[in-house]
């Protein structure tokens, strides 16, 4: 079905792997067309839950974009290229139901920028995290200078994208970048065992959580009223009942996203 991916699905969570490991798993435009149209399924299965994004092999996350074809474009094909990449790195973050990366290896450029736009990351102990495109006269375009900012702060954001400089997994766990940091053989069992938990929640619910945390970076929108709305919203729904039927009567809930 994808020419650049490998998918499977298995109890809910649809993991999706970047499959280039000759090119260090690089995104180019089959790529970011596959991405799409899987992120897609993610929103259109309902036998998907959540969702985990990797890249094949044992070296690269995604390890940048294919600079070759950036070679010769114009200003409005660069323009237009940008924000492809932006369109689909939202659809990401805003998918109602959770997408983790988890980071094998070089998550550098646009790799940087994919994980950026999934709800949290793991990462191998092999992981780096970069944003090196200064190097080459230019500067991330899908997404990287504003979500590297929301996650780690502005000053060390700005370290990183004017030097290219490369952190490791550790100092990433420590700026908050990542959420956890595992061997590269345990890498997604541990985002299995976290997804599996999420699963277990009201998914109605878990969509509002996302759309009112994203609301906090969106300058158009009033976090606090996406959250009061949204709150409203769950008492609408069968879950809401069962979870507090299931609350008041001392047993677990059993939610059917309704």
């Amino acid at each position: 079905m994808y020419q650049t991916l490998t998918t499977s699905l298995e109890n809910g969570i649809f993991t999706i792997t970047v499959n280039r490991p000759d090119k260090l798993n690089a995104l180019n435009q089959q790529v970011m067309n596959d991405l799409d149209n899987a992120v897609n399924e993610v929103y259109l299965n309902h036998d998907i839950k959540s969702a985990i994004i990797t890249g094949a092999g044992s070296k690269a996350f995604v390890a940048g974009a294919d600079i070759s074809e950036f070679s010769g474009a114009s200003v409005e094909e660069g323009k237009a290229l940008a924000k492809r990449g932006q369109d689909i790195f939202f659809k990401i973050e805003r998918s109602p139901k959770p997408i983790v990366a988890c980071v094998n290896g070089f998550a550098l450029g646009g790799g940087c920028e994919l994980a950026m736009s999934c709800h949290f990351r793991l990462a191998s102990d092999n992981a780096k995290f970069g944003q090196p495109e200064v190097n080459l006269g230019l500067i991330p375009g899908y997404g990287g200078t504003q979500r590297l900012v929301q996650l780690i702060g502005k000053g060390r954001a700005l370290e990183l994208l004017m030097s290219a400089g490369m952190i490791d997994a550790n100092t990433a766990l420590q700026l908050g970048l990542v959420n956890y940091v595992v061997p590269q053989d345990e890498l997604i069992k541990k985002a299995v065992s976290i997804l599996e938990l999420i699963n277990t929640k009201a998914p109605i619910a878990i969509a509002k959580c996302i759309e009112s945390a994203n609301a906090v970076f969106d300058e158009t929108k009033d976090g606090y009223a996406v959250e009061v709305t949204a709150f409203g919203d769950c008492f609408a729904t069968d879950d809401m009942k069962e979870g507090t039927t299931a609350f008041l009567e001392k047993r677990k809930a059993t939610f059917t996203g309704k």
